[in-house]
């Protein structure tokens, strides 16, 4: 009857420290995600996103060594226990402070380092670092000779390097794109072949950019390092405008200078996305066959802004060149018919 009462009591720790674990996980831990959106900081949701399953793993790890130890296992079983939840243990912390780490490191880079890049790339490898070097402490733990590993990768190094060269040689130019930091999230690139949009990631593999239009476009990163790249964010985000407008050879060139100028300096200024301080410039370009033509050059603060910009300045000069009488032409075209011949 005692045994079955040990046995009872076993199962039932087996079946509670885990529940309490998944506990903590599905409930405690929901809450305080929920407070965490909420707060100012960031740090606090990224030790919470670094935790997930995390309770309920150790949780279930500390149950089966409170089970082991009260059934007074065989040594060798012992021993070979001890090393799996010595292992599943590290790996676990190893993964925790992999998440942790990279969590606050985009959130330092984001914050406080707008100079050095928030991509995956960073964050996958400094998360990749610790978790071959939790890996490595596992071995050591349960009495794996990590020398001969070490020396085995590097022999098979070569082997790999050739295997991987694609992969190789996407990873190493995802680098070099970091480290020239000509390009960064959030820029608006355009490659030589047309591809353009803003950079959403830079992963160990492929830079992502998404279109105007929502749609996503996935460039190698060994493509993107040898291609010519326009970046309409360097060597500034703000860009110039270049609105064309014709008037009637009728129309006095001066006030149509003044008008226009007037309309453009209001859109410059209470337009979101324009540049307040910035002097627009009108800059006659040529004697068109019905109108004469000149640029309005305006500045919008970055590549997104230039079509509400845009938008706003053809609306508005449309409606004051009615008020002050300036007539925008339409092509006409005269077409002389000669009388056929009479015989």
């Amino acid at each position: 009857m005692s045994l079955l009462k040990t046995y009872g009591v076993l199962l039932l720790i087996l079946i509670l420290v885990p529940s309490l674990g998944l506990f903590v996980e599905r409930f405690v831990f929901y809450k305080l995600r929920k407070l965490s959106e909420k707060s100012p900081w960031g740090w606090d949701k990224v030790l919470i996103d670094s935790l997930r399953y995390i309770p309920t793993l150790w949780s279930f790890l500390v149950a089966l060594y409170l089970v082991s130890e009260e059934l007074k296992l065989p040594k060798s079983i012992v021993l070979v226990k001890d090393k799996a939840l010595w292992v599943l243990f590290i790996i676990s912390f190893a993964l925790f402070v992999s998440r942790l780490v990279g969590g606050f490191l985009r959130l330092y880079i984001n914050r406080y380092r707008e100079d050095l890049p928030a991509t995956s790339l960073v964050v996958q490898v400094s998360r990749v670092v610790i978790l071959v070097v939790g890996v490595l402490i596992a071995l050591d733990k349960i009495g794996v000779a990590i020398t001969p590993i070490l020396t085995a990768l590097g022999v098979g190094g070569l082997a790999v390097a050739l295997a991987l060269r694609d992969t190789l040689e996407n990873l190493f130019a995802g680098f070099h794109i970091l480290a020239t930091k000509q390009i960064k999230v959030g820029d608006y690139i355009r490659l030589q072949s047309g591809e353009e949009g803003f950079v959403e990631d830079i992963t160990w593999r492929n830079t992502i950019l998404r279109q105007p239009a929502n749609n996503l476009i996935i460039v190698p990163n060994s493509k993107l390092s040898t291609s010519i790249i326009t970046n309409f964010h360097m060597p500034q985000p703000e860009m110039s405008v270049i609105v064309p407008v014709g008037v009637s050879y009728d129309s006095d060139l001066e006030k149509v200078e003044r008008v226009t100028l007037e309309v453009a300096r209001e859109v410059q200024k209470e337009v979101e996305g324009g540049v307040p301080d910035f002097e627009p410039m009108i800059r006659l370009t040529a004697f068109g066959d019905f109108f004469i033509n000149f640029n309005v050059i305006l500045r919008a603060k970055d590549f997104g802004s230039q079509h509400l910009l845009r938008h706003e300045f053809i609306k508005r000069l449309k409606k004051r060149y009615e008020q002050e009488g300036i007539k925008i032409p339409f092509p006409v075209r005269e077409v002389y018919l000669n009388p056929a011949s009479k015989e």
